[in-house]
């Protein structure tokens, strides 16, 4: 690299480089052990210890009684007053002073201290201690490098606010916003308390192939892969439902799986290409048991997540903001019928085919040439959905049969299909069924697919549209009764943490290549 390629910004930390490799040193650290975070560091200091220390700390032979510690961050604010330099770390548990002075420490540290930029990464030994103006402070006694920072970090009051640079450089988001970091916490221990849910309700974890001969379990376009060993075409998995259920066959009375799905399909506040699933299978169970289980996984993520915030977390009281709504996790989730609610939001039945196909043309919904229940369904999605109280979590249920084909039809109305999405605040969280396990009507539901409309059109028509021999073959050796669910997580870590698009709360979310403009 020539020195015209560098900043001048740049080029004053990488002089500043090597004056810490003058200095004898490494900038970029070497293993350090006995660390404790900056939390823990300000836990140990003691106003008895300081006060003993101010008290008796010339007497010959005395012992500081203050704690001794070893921490690591990022320095944030630096402050060098000629013999004493204030500096100001940052790591995942928040922020801590630390003090190094040119009297207490060894020539060399105190030189580091003078060489350090702000975004390096250092290493400080010191005994804890309150300064005068009551700031808790490790008090240098040694300092080393850890890890040098070549470009300046974002402006110390604006912080990172550049959305697409945050995403970009999550790396550099996550320090400079403590909050985004605070986000990705919640997201861990939710998903691990589902975790836990599931384990203690018996159902046992398991991992299935994303790498897929055939694409189904759900409505979605495909990625396309290839194995070269084999020379085969592969799919990357849509879902993992075909694979549970394989596993109901074989005898695994309740499974779940949480892992990443994909689908070739757009970007927006609710989508990702890749994104992450929970989906949960209960051999001799329904779609009311899912639904048991669903209601009672979101309500107790919902609970430790207010009591992590010190909020109400009985029943009665449990409520979490998302955006301007205040959502009811306590109450008993509401349970809606798909055809009252499109009557009630379209003023007609849903099996009034006329209507049906007037009202799309009127409201502008595509209906020439399409299914009338497809026909059926986008008018419920674009104006039913939207007529539910946001505040308060409900199931939809009763969808129309030919939306569903892995689903088994109601016992009382075949038309209808027994099945449950749950909704809150407008976002479709997780579908709930009582799975269809005859072969004969899950074959002649494949082959109705193959048979469907241009699937180019419309990813409804497009779903299912492959035929899979083995799944029927599993079919055929029996497989129980069941009810399926999966819930969406990164939909639930956004209505959880007040969140209003899903890549705030994905690590490292799908952008477009840097320079690139949106297809016109």
């Amino acid at each position: 690299m020539s020195d015209h390629d560098v900043h001048p910004l740049e080029a004053q930390r990488r002089a500043n480089r090597e004056a810490v490799r003058a200095l004898g040193l490494s900038p970029y650290g070497s293993r350090s052990d006995g660390l404790i975070s900056l939390a823990d560091a300000k836990a140990r200091h003691s106003a008895e210890a300081d006060e003993e220390h101010a008290r008796r700390g010339k007497e010959p032979g005395f012992i500081d009684p203050r704690a001794r510690v070893a921490v690591a961050g990022r320095i944030v604010l630096l402050r060098d007053t000629g013999k004493l330099i204030w500096i100001n770390l940052r790591d995942h548990t928040g922020d801590m002073q630390v003090a190094l002075s040119q009297r207490d420490v060894p020539p060399e540290a105190f030189q580091l201290g003078k060489a350090s930029d702000l975004g390096d990464l250092v290493v400080v030994e010191g005994r804890v201690m309150k300064t005068r103006t009551g700031e808790v402070t490790v008090w240098g006694e040694g300092v080393r490098p850890a890890g040098k920072a070549l470009v300046p970090p974002p402006a110390k009051h604006e912080g990172l606010v550049d959305v697409e640079i945050r995403y970009r450089q999550r790396y550099v988001d996550l320090w400079a916003n403590p909050e985004t970091l605070k986000v990705f916490e919640s997201r861990s221990r939710i998903v691990s308390h589902l975790r836990r849910l599931l384990d203690a309700r018996g159902y046992l974890e398991v991992e299935t192939p994303m790498l897929q001969r055939l694409a189904g379990g759900a409505a979605a376009r495909p990625f396309r892969t290839h194995m070269n060993a084999m020379d085969i075409p592969l799919f990357l998995r849509i879902a993992p439902e075909l694979y549970l259920k394989r596993l109901l066959v074989g005898g695994l009375p309740r499974v779940y799986e949480i892992n990443r799905n994909f689908r070739n399909e757009g970007l927006d506040k609710q989508h990702n290409p890749e994104f992450t699933m929970l989906e949960a299978y209960h051999a001799h169970g329904d779609v009311e048991t899912v639904m048991e289980l669903t209601e009672h996984l979101v309500r107790e993520s919902a609970r430790l997540v207010a009591g992590e915030r010190g909020l109400a977390t009985d029943d009665a009281a449990l409520r979490l903001p998302f955006g301007e709504v205040s959502i009811d996790y306590g109450s008993p989730f509401r349970r809606l019928p798909y055809p009252e609610l499109f009557e009630s939001a379209l003023g007609f039945a849903m099996t009034d085919t006329r209507r049906v196909l007037d009202e799309a043309a009127r409201r502008g919904v595509r209906h020439a040439g399409v299914d009338p229940v497809v026909v059926v369904n986008d008018l419920f999605e674009g104006f039913a959905e939207k007529s539910l109280d946001p505040s308060r979590p409900a199931f939809i249920t009763d969808y129309p049969a030919a939306l569903s084909p892995l689903t088994r039809p109601k016992a009382n109305d075949p038309r209808l299909a027994d099945r449950a999405d749950l909704f809150i605040a407008h976002m479709e969280l997780a579908p709930h069924y009582t799975e269809l396990n005859d072969p004969d009507v899950q074959e002649a539901k494949f082959r109705e697919q193959l048979r469907g409309g241009d699937a180019d059109k419309n990813a409804e028509e497009e779903t299912f549209r492959t035929f899979d021999a083995d799944f029927i073959r599993a079919l055929k050796v029996g497989m129980p009764p069941a009810g399926g669910m999966g819930l969406g997580i990164d939909r639930l870590v956004m209505l959880l943490t007040d969140q209003r698009t899903i890549r705030d709360v994905m690590l490292f979310p799908m952008m477009r290549p840097e320079g690139q403009q949106p297809a016109s």
